[in-house]
């Protein structure tokens, strides 16, 4: 049976593999179909696209959105983006400035704490335009700062510890707009994590696509759920591991195995989407 992973990072956001690293470690899984979705970052997918056609692998170019909806934090998952799509870009670039402001400020308030780290020293290891709390935990440790990443979260990046800076969001409506006028699909990201349940039926009505009903830390209830969900509403079913290389622990890549019969789903609705707006 072919199975695919639609929830993928690499080190254009917060992953550690490099995109043909990603696809090596997608191949040795077994995986037929795979789609990178980097926080505010399309950067990756042009060099991930060329490594699956290398190995026959088919590719799904998307993208993760921090968005909001009634002060409920949620991220949309954009699938079968055009990736030189203007707007997408202008808008991804200026969320790539607040992230990148957002990193200066986390790094004086570690300042103030009294441990020496520089902000030069978290974008040199980021390396990417859309940098995220894991660099600056990964440049503490490399610093000898902190003994892990764990301790990095638990001592100053966690919410409600004295680094951890709000993210600045867009409006969740907005991020579906922004993903369709790209000829996309939008997906409510690891609806289990946030919590986000009560936001569905307004998504819904803005136009949302499908929803994450399979993810790493989503039980095997919590899958039940959202699948019920997703036909209640009739949404699209996706699911992914999150991967993001060595950074958080270990590679989660292959863990969550979505049939491929769902990728054929969304390429329908696409396909009827686009028929209609052709009309």
């Amino acid at each position: 049976m072919k199975i695919a992973d639609l929830h993928l990072h690499t080190n254009f956001s917060d992953g550690t593999f490099t995109p043909e690293e990603l696809v090596f470690h997608a191949q040795k899984n077994g995986l037929a179909c795979i789609a990178v979705t980097d926080h505010d970052s399309v950067e990756g997918c042009a060099r991930t696209a060329m490594a699956c056609e290398a190995v026959r692998m088919e590719f799904l170019p998307g993208v993760e959105l921090t968005a909001s909806l009634d002060d409920t934090e949620l991220h949309v998952l954009g699938y079968f983006l055009d990736a030189q799509n203007q707007r997408l870009l202008s808008e991804i670039a200026r969320f790539q400035v607040v992230r990148q402001k957002r990193i200066h400020e986390m790094v004086a308030r570690i300042n103030e704490m009294g441990v020496p780290l520089k902000a030069e020293a978290v974008f040199a290891l980021a390396n990417c335009q859309s940098p995220g709390r894991p660099h600056v935990a990964r440049a503490m440790v490399k610093e000898g700062l902190v003994k892990s990443l764990d301790d990095a979260f638990e001592r100053f990046l966690k919410k409600g510890r004295p680094a951890w800076v709000p993210k600045s969001k867009i409006s969740a409506l907005e991020a579906i707009e922004l993903v369709h006028q790209a000829g996309g699909l939008a997906v409510m990201a690891h609806p289990g994590l946030n919590r986000t349940d009560d936001v569905i039926p307004a998504l819904v009505e803005a136009g949302m696509d499908g929803i994450e009903c399979f993810h790493t830390k989503h039980s095997t209830a919590m899958s039940e759920r959202y699948l019920e969900i997703a036909d209640k509403y009739h949404l699209l079913v996706t699911g992914g591991s999150d991967c993001h290389g060595f950074s958080k622990g270990k590679p989660l890549i292959g863990t969550v195995r979505l049939p491929y019969e769902h990728v054929e789903k969304m390429k329908q609705r696409r396909h009827r989407t686009q028929s209609a707006a052709a009309r």
